[in-house]
């Protein structure tokens, strides 16, 4: 499939972390991170699995939200025009949403909702950079909700961006958008390209060594 053109339980609260200057990072700076391995510019997805329960209620609330139709894969062509585009939607949402649980904020221990009071925890800031992209004309199969593991375990989610230069991450822990393959998280599922309401499992097919020193 080719790719598309872009040119112009428990919470999973995790406070963002600031990096001035980062819209001064180029694709150039990024794309140098790159693996040897062209196998390895993208997380490898194998069976379905259940979607997290936060989707499934959040759908349920919103269900307009959630209510699309199976669509073609579609990856991102990663532009100068594209990578200024997602950092300065990324930085803006770590910049303007402030942390808060989902026990602190709506008095439950998991809750996916957009963030339009100005505080959330991961999922939050998932949703609406994801429809933050769309607006800005990203297509919705090129953006995939994703459930991480950190390295003491905890649940994590971030937002992968599909693109013909891999798989990039969207982290609220982060300011920085990094190659999955530079972070340290164990990646464990998220949603599917053709359907947003399904959801398959992720592998880790770095190199044990790479892997290691990640984490």
């Amino acid at each position: 499939m080719a790719p598309t053109r872009r040119d112009g339980g428990h919470s999973m609260f995790k406070p963002h972390r600031t990096i001035l200057g980062l819209a001064s990072v180029t694709l150039a700076a990024a794309c140098a991170i790159f693996p040897a391995s062209a196998a390895q510019l993208y997380v490898t997805t194998s069976e379905a699995t259940r979607p997290p329960i936060g989707w499934v209620e959040f759908c349920a609330e919103q269900p307009k939200e959630c209510r699309t139709a199976p669509s073609m894969p579609r990856d991102v062509v990663l532009s100068a025009a594209a990578w200024k585009d997602l950092v300065r939607i990324n930085n803006w949402v770590n910049e303007h949403i402030k942390p808060m649980t989902d026990l602190e904020h709506h008095g439950v221990i998991e809750k996916w909702s957009y963030p339009d009071d100005g505080y959330g925890d991961c999922e939050d800031y998932v949703l609406l950079k994801r429809r933050m992209l769309v607006a800005a004309g990203w297509p919705r199969e090129a953006l995939l909700i994703t459930v991480v593991r950190e390295p003491n375990g905890d649940g994590h989610a971030v937002l992968t961006v599909k693109t013909d230069r891999g798989d990039f991450i969207l982290d609220n822990q982060n300011a920085a958008v990094l190659h999955w393959s530079e972070t340290a998280y164990r990646f464990v599922k998220r949603q599917s390209q053709s359907d947003p309401n399904r959801w398959v499992s992720l592998g880790d097919n770095r190199p044990a060594t790479a892997t290691a020193s990640s984490r």
